[in-house]
């Protein structure tokens, strides 16, 4: 997997490219995916923006995918994922959740979104929820559904 990490906020208390990259190429191994995604860490304002001109709703939200077709010849661009930064860490605190645990739920959360999983309906939310419970599991990392954040998410 190719992964481009762009950061528009502060990189402190932000997990490295490297750390990004990790989590895309552990759901692309699993999946039998290969190709480039963009990720970019912006602030409130910015995703506040995002989210208004692109899904109508006012603020800033933790995760944004924006899934593609096209990209380089003879390589996929899966699309572009977008995380606000003090989204991500107001609601790791909230829930009491370590904060490159949650970042990892939300980079595969966006890419499984980019990859054409979705949530809206009970049956497919069940799904996507297992597969980031199994990716997350093989990372080390606790299910993120098992506290009160699942009402909230």
């Amino acid at each position: 997997m190719n992964v481009e990490v762009s950061y528009g906020v502060p990189r402190e208390g932000v997990p490295a490219p490297r750390d990004f990259r990790n989590w895309i190429a552990h759901v692309g191994a699993l999946l039998e995916e290969s190709g480039r995604v963009s990720l970019r860490l912006v602030d409130e304002t910015e995703g506040g923006r995002l989210n208004r001109d692109f899904r109508g709703r006012a603020g800033a939200t933790n995760v944004l995918s924006f899934p593609a077709g096209q990209g380089i010849p003879g390589e996929r661009f899966f699309g572009d994922i977008v995380l606000c930064a003090p989204r991500v860490a107001a609601e790791a605190r909230a829930w009491d959740r370590p904060v490159r645990a949650h970042y990892a739920h939300l980079t595969i959360h966006g890419f499984l979104h980019l990859l054409g999983y979705e949530h809206e309906r009970a049956p497919a939310r069940r799904r996507m929820d297992s597969i980031e419970i199994r990716l997350l599991s093989e990372l080390g990392l606790p299910d993120p559904y098992e506290t009160s954040a699942r009402s909230a998410s």
